[in-house]
Formats: C-alpha cells, sequence, structure tokens
C-alpha cells in the first residue's frame, strides 16, 4: 500500500496563529507527531519482505541503495532462496550476482551469506529477537537491527536514517552532531509507543516534502509552519 501524503492545509493548531507555540523542541514535536499522523494515517513498511528474515536481507541490500531498487531485486533472491537455511547453500558469487543492482555486491552478498550460517548454527534458523544478537551478525549494524525490531517484532525502536537525520536537523528536534545523538533525542521527545509508525512517517514526509533538495529548511509545509520567519537555508550534517 503506498502511504498517502498528499499535503492539505492542516487544520486548527497548525495555523500561522499558532506558530509562536513552536518555540521548544516539546512543542515542535508534539505538533509533528500529530501532524505527520494526519499525512500519513498508514504506514507500510517500503521494503517488501515476507519474514523476519527476508526483512532483515532486505534492509541490509538497502544501504547506499534505494528501496525501489531493493524491491526489484529481491524477489529474484528469494526465489534462489529466501530461508536462512536455503540461503547458506547458495554459493555467495551467486548472491553477488543476483543483487549487483544495488551496489556493493560483494560486501553484501558475503555478509547475506555468513548471517545466513550464523542464523542456521547459532540461532536455529530464526532471526534472533534482541539488539545484541542482531548486532552481532555480519553486515548487520544499529540501524538495521533496529528496523527489524521494530517492523518484524514490534519492539519500540527509533531507526534514524538519512532523510530522519535531516529532517531532525531542520526542525531542530537535535543538533545533528551525529545519528547516534539525534536517536537518542528524538526518543527522547515522542512517546515511545509511537515510534515505530513515526520513524516511518519520517521518512515519507522527507522523501515526498522535505527532500535533500527540494527543501532547505525555508520550503516544504512543515518547515514553513514550524518557522514562518525563518530566511535562510539550514545546512545540516551528514
Amino acid at each position: 500500500m503506498k502511504p498517502s501524503g498528499g499535503i492539505a492545509p492542516a487544520g486548527g493548531d497548525a495555523g500561522l496563529a499558532m506558530t509562536n507555540r513552536f518555540t521548544t523542541p516539546a512543542a515542535r514535536a508534539a505538533y509533528l507527531d500529530r501532524r505527520l499522523a494526519e499525512l500519513y494515517p498508514e504506514t507500510p513498511v517500503p521494503l517488501w519482505h515476507q519474514d523476519a528474515y527476508t526483512l532483515l536481507v532486505a534492509v541490509l541490500l538497502s544501504a547506499q541503495c534505494t528501496d525501489t531498487r531493493v524491491n526489484g531485486i529481491t524477489p529474484g533472491l528469494w526465489a534462489v532462496a529466501d530461508t536462512p537455511e536455503a540461503m547458506s547453500r547458495v554459493p555467495v558469487a551467486r548472491i553477488a550476482e543476483i543483487i549487483r543492482p544495488c551496489g556493493l555486491a560483494p560486501q553484501k552478498a558475503r555478509a547475506i551469506a555468513a548471517l545466513s550460517r550464523l542464523l542456521v548454527e547459532r540461532h536455529g534458523g530464526r532471526v534472533p529477537r534482541s539488539f545484541a544478537e542482531l548486532e552481532a551478525l555480519p553486515g548487520v549494524g544499529h540501524k538495521t537491527a533496529s528496523v527489524v525490531m521494530a517492523q518484524a517484532f514490534g519492539e519500540p525502536a527509533f531507526p534514524v536514517d538519512t532523510h530522519i537525520h535531516r529532517l531532525a536537523q531542520r526542525w531542530k528536534l537535535t543538533d545533528g552532531r551525529s545519528v547516534e545523538q539525534t536517536e537518542r533525542d528524538l526518543k527522547r521527545l515522542f512517546p515511545r509507543e509511537h515510534w515505530n509508525r513515526l520513524h516511518l512517517r519520517l521518512i515519507f514526509y522527507g522523501r515526498e516534502h522535505c527532500t535533500a533538495r527540494g527543501c532547505d529548511g525555508t520550503v516544504c509545509e512543515i518547515c514553513r509552519t514550524l518557522f514562518p520567519n525563518r530566511r535562510r537555508a539550514i545546512p545540516t550534517r551528514k
């Protein structure tokens, strides 16, 4: 299902008369939580997957690659192997051949093969349900583990990608000194029970409206609502 993100005029408390209430990170966060839920009531996971294992592999493939491209490649990969047991028997060269359009194919193929073997050897062929065990797998960092914990297992997590890191700085929710700091700041500002859907809403809005090139902190609806007097572009850290 495609997220619904068409911009319509915000009602009531989003009007210009209310902008003087957005002077603190907490006030801005409360507005964002409400407005993004209005814009994106549905939050489908962008990466196509069948279960925790296929989600894990898809997220690994998405590093420096668009979700659209990953979604175009994974059906061919799942046709060859869609379980840890089956994937562990596929030669690394064959995996790399299939996933080549994603970029970094040799490294990603080695990681997929290695993590599949470890899942079979150490976890009974199942994806573990803890951050520590996930991050111990080859090619799995904190962001990948966070996506799997949130979207496969429903555990509260706040994966921070480049879109979220950029928006959090433009909206002055963090100083952006690092992705890790941004994650800590967002977790502090938003209710824990909202994290899993909110991180997807932020991604949807960042891709659609507050893009890296299409908005500089002064163009999109939310930037203009939160900072109506802002006139200069806002530089953001990567």
